[in-house]
């Protein structure tokens, strides 16, 4: 299964998370590991490697794959219990911690998976299917204003409302099952030339409020930063706005010290700087990355360091 994964930024998520050799790293989205298998190549025999992910499928390959790596532990859970997997495996603080937010090819290009508009699938986007609920029930049940807003805030589609009131009305006539069924709807009241991007945004939209992605990635980040020692790195990739804006405003407060007025003569809000931003602007694929691998053209790299 590994051949389903190109992992993005490799090389400079390598150089921007990796200070000691000897430390203990977390990679919250493992996947199959193809950023931690680069990660425990540079580490020592003595590193300790901490993996989460929520696809139970990709967690079982991988468990396989590392097995005889006694340096690495996996858990199937959300990133946001970064503290649990710290205190099961008794670790006090990170050296580095990991998160690559990108959907992976493997879950793209997976007919079962149903995570791509381009296949035939259960309407569904969780990324366990054992918690939340299915994106056919959203689609099939929640009120036109609340579709709108989904496609509106996790998508920025600016036709929301409009595909929110086709989708009501035809479900009235037959429920959306699979990712066809959603996918044909929009094909019939879009210009071909807006198409892609449209169905990219509505299916985008759907998966965030399933998964309730940025309500994780906002956990993930507050829950982190006290669990890194000082000098120890986070470093994020990310794919569209939305996420790279939380990332960018959490780094940006996190690096500020005492938010008091100038004319106060004591602090009160005793407000302390956390961590030293270290990209000062987003790290994007080179030209020769993109050409290699299409689906990492959006990605952005953020990373900062603990004080």
């Amino acid at each position: 299964m590994d051949k389903f994964h190109s992992p993005v930024l490799l090389k400079e998520s390598v150089e921007h998370l990796i200070t000691d050799k000897d430390g203990a790293y977390f990679d919250g989205t493992f996947g199959f590991g193809g950023h931690s298998r680069r990660f425990l190549e540079q580490l020592s025999q003595s590193a300790l490697l901490i993996g989460t992910d929520l696809d139970q499928i990709v967690f079982n390959q991988s468990l396989e794959n590392f097995s005889q790596d006694s340096r690495v532990r996996l858990y199937n859970f959300n990133f946001t219990k970064i503290g649990v997997a710290a205190r099961l495996e008794s670790v006090e603080g990170f050296t580095g911690i990991f998160a690559d937010l990108g959907v992976s090819s493997y879950q793209l290009d997976n007919e079962e998976e149903g995570f791509s508009y381009r296949m035939t699938a259960p309407l569904d986007l969780r990324m366990n299917k054992a918690e939340g609920i299915a994106a056919h029930e959203i689609v099939n049940n929640a009120e036109a204003h609340d579709l709108a807003k989904i496609f509106r805030e996790f998508g920025e589609e600016i036709q929301s409302g409009y595909i929110a009131s086709l989708i009501v009305k035809q479900r009235k006539i037959k429920p959306f099952k699979t990712t066809t069924d959603l996918a044909k709807l929009i094909e019939d009241v879009t210009p071909q030339r807006f198409l892609v991007k449209r169905l990219s945004r509505v299916f985008q939209a759907l998966r965030i409020a399933v998964n309730k992605e940025l309500d994780s990635l906002k956990e993930f980040l507050e829950e982190s930063v006290p669990l890194l020692k000082p000098g120890g790195r986070i470093v994020v990739l990310t794919y569209h706005s939305l996420e790279d804006r939380i990332v960018k405003d959490f780094f940006k407060e996190e690096e500020k010290g005492c938010v008091c007025p100038p004319n106060f003569p004591v602090c009160n809000c005793d407000k302390e700087q956390t961590l030293k931003i270290i990209t000062k602007k987003p790290i994007s694929p080179s030209i020769a990355e993109i050409h290699e691998n299409r689906r990492a053209r959006s990605g952005k790299l953020r990373a900062a360091e603990r004080i």
